[in-house]
């Protein structure tokens, strides 16, 4: 099958799911796909209930209950996948944007470190953008072991950082506290992220940041969603 009708065909179903588990689905679903990810990124999404409570200043609680219900889509998600596209997906990655009404499901590929281990292709501008992650880092927490990214396409820059968590979070995350530690993580590091160099150094305008943890792992995955040239 060619791939940008594996594309489509995700996105479509995709959008179904979403749809079918949320009462409302996006109005529209962009697929890119080049190893070792796949994003899935999705606008115009808020059903009717969670609009009531942004609008309440309620974002979290949207949040945690998107968080819960994509911990039961997930594995249909990657058994799909597998199927559609002969996509074998290691581990997923999501966040939302309720404020732009979008959100991201990053997947990625199974020996995905083979690929990470040996660099992720360069693009205009990735020491300054890596150098830029570092400082924003060290604000939130501290400075990542490492960091690497890849511009998967013209609109998609995948940003890798790996040892991030400080000693209080690992023991938060002992604790039972995951949930907790993660939206107070994303409200924290995208406002950071938000507050950014990252527009001069890529020449062009940021449209949606998106980031994500697997505490086990102690890794997190920044999507930017920039404006084409």
């Amino acid at each position: 099958m060619e791939p940008k009708s594996t594309e489509a065909e995700i996105a479509s179903y995709v959008g179904k799911l979403l749809r079918d588990n949320f009462g409302k689905g996006p109005s529209s679903v962009y697929v890119s796909i080049q190893e070792p990810y796949i994003t899935i990124y999705f606008r115009d999404f808020l059903a009717p209930m969670e609009r009531v409570l942004v609008d309440q200043k309620e974002d979290m609680r949207v949040e945690e209950t998107r968080d819960l219900l994509m911990q039961g889509l997930l594995p249909e998600i990657k058994a799909s996948l597998r199927v559609m596209g002969n996509l074998e997906i290691e581990s997923f990655y999501h966040d939302w944007s309720l404020q732009n009404r979008t959100g991201i499901i990053l997947g990625v590929m199974k020996d995905v470190e083979n690929a990470e281990e040996d660099g992720l292709g360069e693009y205009h501008g990735k020491e300054r953008v890596h150098e830029e992650i570092v400082r924003i880092s060290k604000l939130a927490e501290k400075a990542p072991e490492c960091v690497d990214s890849c511009m998967l396409n013209e609109r998609t820059l995948v940003v890798l950082r790996d040892g991030i968590l400080v000693r209080i979070e690992k023991e938060l995350i002992r604790s039972g506290f995951e949930e907790e530690l993660k939206l107070t993580k994303r409200r924290l590091e995208k406002g950071l992220l938000h507050d950014n160099q990252f527009e001069s150094i890529l020449s062009t305008k940021v449209q949606d940041i998106f980031v994500d943890w697997d505490f086990n792992l102690d890794k997190s995955y920044i999507t930017i969603i920039i404006k084409p040239n």
